[in-house]
């Protein structure tokens, strides 16, 4: 008999009984951007609050080595204030952050320092009085009616049940709401997602020798959407493009899979981290896409030195440091909320009565099909509603992140780090406010959430007058 046929197919879980380690008030999934500030917001109105983490750090894609965008609008404005901001200012005080440096492409960039935002993110949380619980996993949700009754999570001790009065989903990957059987979309209209990235960092970097070279010969070292003259201006910053630099690289036989050079530098002199490698067809949520990911981005990284050592300048004498501890995933799944968010919203700088934060990043889809990037900027700020926060079918779960309730081209959007933890402020302050009221997340009374925030020093646009009072006090005058 063949192994094939011998081999089951399925095995029956025999049912077992999990203790209840833990109870909340508020249980916040995932400690990146978003839960790492859900969580401290949550546990300053004074409740019981837990954070679970699969990693042993918290911080997420802040700890691999791409910068913060999205603290600044279009027009140069701080829009995301708040815990977010008081945590920048905590991680300036130990060297860890650079200030918000407004840039013609990404709005703006924060440069952070991956080890300090795993240690200043953790000090955070435990002077906020949260529960941090590092090493564990989502592995199920036990549900009763339409409410989460519990989260089961894995550790190496086993499985154990975390409880709360109210959960937070800043997984990323819409997990619990997916496990709890919240309807969720993913990717394009034909399945696509953008595709991830691992980071690297390289070291013997002459940065200003490379600034100088683009700034000076802009025929020769062409970048997408920033002027040449803003390099001769910035210490540090970020590059995209040197699209010509590549094409003679693949001529020469290297294997460079995207079609744009993305340097960021690092806050130690002569680092430079490298947004290069491409990963086409991953899928986040599928562990077996997400190992030959990470064993392709490992591959691509020699190729992608060659090219910079031989052809960017500043990098003759470069060396490999490190790669990002995971895969920098762009989409997975999203959440089908309440108001599903669109492009139009984007792009028509749409304000919103239930907003809870403002965002100003432009749609950046690194597209699933090909190698390049489609850009557009909505010229301004617009807002993200609380109902894309509140799932379907589900009556105690909030969501933060990137997988909230939007369009996949909204959700291009909407991704960065800095209006993931705006977001991540605005879940941790309503589900304090229904585990103190015994009410739903669709029951806030969004008035007083965004009350809440203006006086924790969150932004959110003022209300624009009516043309009716614009009238009156121009009849008035």
């Amino acid at each position: 008999m063949s192994q094939e046929e011998i081999t089951p197919k399925y095995f029956e879980e025999p049912a077992t009984r999990l203790p209840v380690r833990a109870e909340y008030d508020v249980l916040v999934l995932g400690g990146g951007p978003s839960g790492l500030i859900a969580a401290i917001a949550a546990a300053e109105s004074g409740l019981r609050v837990g954070l679970v983490e699969n990693r042993s750090f918290v911080g997420g894609n802040m700890t691999i080595g791409l910068p913060i965008l999205g603290f600044l609008g279009q027009k140069g404005n701080q829009i995301i204030q708040g815990i977010p901001e008081r945590f920048i200012q905590r991680l300036k005080d130990v060297g860890g952050s650079s200030e918000h440096r407004w840039c013609p492409l990404h709005m703006s960039l924060t440069l952070v320092e991956p080890e300090a935002v795993k240690t200043v993110g953790l000090q955070m949380l435990l002077e906020a009085g949260v529960q941090v619980t590092l090493h564990a996993m989502v592995a199920n949700v036990i549900r009763e009616g339409n409410k989460i009754a519990g989260i089961v999570i894995q550790s190496k001790g086993g499985r154990e049940v975390f409880t709360a009065k109210t959960y937070i989903d800043c997984t990323g990957d819409a997990d619990v709401a997916y496990a709890a059987g919240v309807p969720t979309d993913k990717g394009d209209d034909g399945g696509g997602l953008q595709p991830p990235t691992l980071m690297f960092c390289l070291a013997g970097v002459d940065t200003e020798k490379l600034r100088h070279a683009i700034a000076d010969h802009p025929k020769t070292y062409m970048t997408d959407f920033i002027p040449n003259d803003y390099f001769g201006q910035n210490h540090q910053f970020i590059v995209v493009g040197l699209k010509e630099l590549i094409k003679a690289a693949q001529a020469a036989g290297l294997d460079i899979r995207t079609e744009r050079t993305i340097i960021i530098t690092g806050l130690r002199a002569g680092e430079a981290w490298i947004n290069m490698t491409r990963m086409a067809g991953v899928d986040g949520t599928d562990v077996h896409s997400l190992t030959a990911g990470e064993i392709e981005g490992r591959r691509q990284i020699p190729d992608i030195q060659k090219y910079l050592r031989e052809y960017v300048p500043g990098f003759e004498n470069c060396y490999f440091t490190k790669a990002a501890p995971f895969l920098g995933i762009r989409e997975t799944r999203r959440i089908v909320g309440h108001y599903i968010m669109d492009r139009d919203d984007v792009l028509s700088q749409r304000r919103f009565d239930d907003a809870i934060a403002v965002a100003s990043y432009p749609i950046d889809i690194h597209r699933p099909t090909d190698a390049g990037c489609t850009l557009e900027w909505s010229g301004d700020c617009y807002d993200i509603p609380y109902r894309s926060l509140v799932p379907l079918e589900i009556e105690n779960l909030l969501v933060a992140g990137r997988c909230i309730s939007t369009t996949h081209e909204a959700m291009a959007a909407i991704r960065v780090m800095a209006t993931c933890m705006a977001m991540g402020e605005a879940a941790g302050r309503a589900a304090a406010m229904c585990a103190k009221q015994g009410i739903r997340p669709e029951q806030v009374k969004v008035d007083e959430l965004q009350k809440e925030l203006l006086s924790h020093g969150a932004y959110l646009r003022p209300a624009v007058e009516s043309e009716q009072a614009k009238e009156a006090v121009g009849a008035s005058m």
